[in-house]
């Protein structure tokens, strides 16, 4: 049957979804190229002496030095707990500033009394906490997370409270006409009007979460990719070392693209309300 309410799609429309389409896979392809020279040049200046592979390792050395990590079950172990370590501190981080945005913006009051206090704590080099939080909590994965925690909360906050804060005035006094509280304004216009900064927070905490957990990992971990580094770089092994910073490329990369996944649920999501 016939559905008067599904639009035709014109000629024209269906060039314009050709063409963006073949400059998706065109993108795609050509980083996939640039990966692939990059890893090709690396091999071949280590094989032909231009570069010291001693220091700067190869990728056929790598790829052994990982099959040996995984022969010996080290290499599940140690990218599980980095992984976990991270997942935790970001969505903590997440969950937490997001909250604390929220009750900013809840209160004005409350707001300005803490506004120098998040100025200041935004500025300081949380690697100067490590030590406090070793002898606080102790050596062990909970430090390593409220390192975490510290390095990337504060940007949350920030990133959600401006997202808030720059919603148009003009919609929320609409609203406000109609007698609206102050519950459902944030809910019915302030949050979704800011899923964007939202989203653009998670991308940002993304890389700040592999940081602070690298950074607790280099200070107090026997375990996990910074413990691995370390001790690489402690005993020469720099295949070791190399290995450990792949894999945390991969895992970021991975991770990131799950909130750029997160980012098309949402905003399809949004699309499928206002039709």
């Amino acid at each position: 049957m016939y559905d008067r309410h599904q639009p035709e799609v014109t000629p024209e429309h269906k060039e314009f979804l050709k063409r963006v389409k073949l400059k998706k896979v065109s993108v795609l392809t050509t980083q996939i190229l640039i990966l692939v020279l990059f890893f090709v040049v690396w091999e071949l200046a280590a094989r032909y002496k231009i570069i010291d592979a001693f220091i700067t390792s190869q990728p056929s050395r790598v790829l052994k030095t990982l099959v040996n990590l995984y022969a010996r079950g080290e290499l599940l172990r140690h990218v599980g707990i980095t992984c976990l370590e991270t997942v935790i501190g970001f969505t903590s981080a997440t969950v937490l500033g997001t909250a604390t945005a929220i009750a900013l913006w809840w209160s004005d009051f409350l707001a300005k009394v803490m506004e120098p206090y998040l100025v200041v704590l935004s500025s300081l080099p949380k690697i100067a906490l490590g030590p406090i939080f070793i002898v606080w909590i102790g050596a062990g994965p909970a430090a390593i997370i409220v390192m975490t925690l510290a390095i990337s909360i504060i940007v949350a906050i920030l990133e959600v409270l401006n997202g808030f804060l720059s919603v148009d005035q003009e919609k929320i006094k609409l609203v406000k006409t109609f007698g609206a509280r102050k519950l459902q304004v944030f809910t019915k216009v302030v949050l979704p009007a800011s899923f964007p900064t939202i989203i653009n927070a998670l991308k940002v905490n993304v890389g700040l979460s592999w940081v602070g957990v690298i950074m607790g990992e280099f200070l107090v971990s026997k375990a996990g990719l910074g413990y691995l580094i370390v001790y690489g770089g402690q005993v020469f092994q720099l295949d070791l070392v190399m290995t450990s910073v792949l894999i945390l490329a991969i895992a970021a990369a991975a991770m990131y693209q799950g909130v750029v996944y997160l980012e098309k649920i949402v905003v399809k999501n949004r699309y499928e309300i206002k039709e």
